[in-house]
């Protein structure tokens, strides 16, 4: 046996990020099952008709298939005002305002953690993945979900060397604070 050097933690955290922060030039994000296909118990539940006759085609799109939205398509994405962001599925409070930042070059929502109790995260493998094999393990995301509905929110990933989640704004309703 020959003595190979271990790498180092730094080294294999390094190179995680990289994987991760590669994640987002392979092309808009996709959940490889649509949404709330899972057992998971969730307190608000519709039937499709129902998700769609309530959500406009992208919304739905995003919400209940997992699909990313086009960047900058949202006017949420630049917002500043004081206030909150609920599930547009539910109402459920997701986000406060005060912990959004703006990545003027990047074009959706950011946020370094969810309100408690409020997310649920998941795997997203890429459509058509087997999750066995070792392959995809550095094209898989972490993906963020409503905890009371199941809508898909978006991802994480390290943006600027910042853990943050990558949020669509079709997914979310502001909330402006009261004067």
């Amino acid at each position: 046996m020959t003595d190979q050097p271990r790498p180092s933690r730094r080294e294999i955290l390094t190179g995680s990020a990289a994987a991760l922060a590669a994640i987002p030039a392979a092309g808009a994000a996709r959940a490889a099952y649509n949404v709330g296909a899972d057992t998971y118990p969730y307190e608000v539940t519709r039937s499709d008709v129902e998700w769609r006759a309530m959500l406009s085609d992208l919304e739905y799109r995003v919400m209940r298939e997992g699909s990313t939205e086009p960047q900058r398509s949202s006017p949420l994405w630049n917002n500043k005002a004081a206030g909150s962001y609920h599930c547009k599925g539910c109402e459920l409070k997701i986000y406060d305002g005060r912990w959004k930042i703006v990545l003027e070059d990047k074009g959706w929502l950011f946020f370094p953690h969810g309100e408690p109790n409020a997310l649920l995260m998941g795997i997203d493998w890429p459509n058509g993945a087997d999750p066995e094999d070792p392959k995809y393990d550095v094209v898989t995301s972490v993906e963020t979900h409503c905890r009371r509905c199941g809508s898909h929110m978006g991802h994480y990933f390290i943006v600027n060397g910042k853990l943050l989640q990558c949020i669509n704004g079709s997914s979310l309703e502001f909330h402006p604070s009261a004067a």
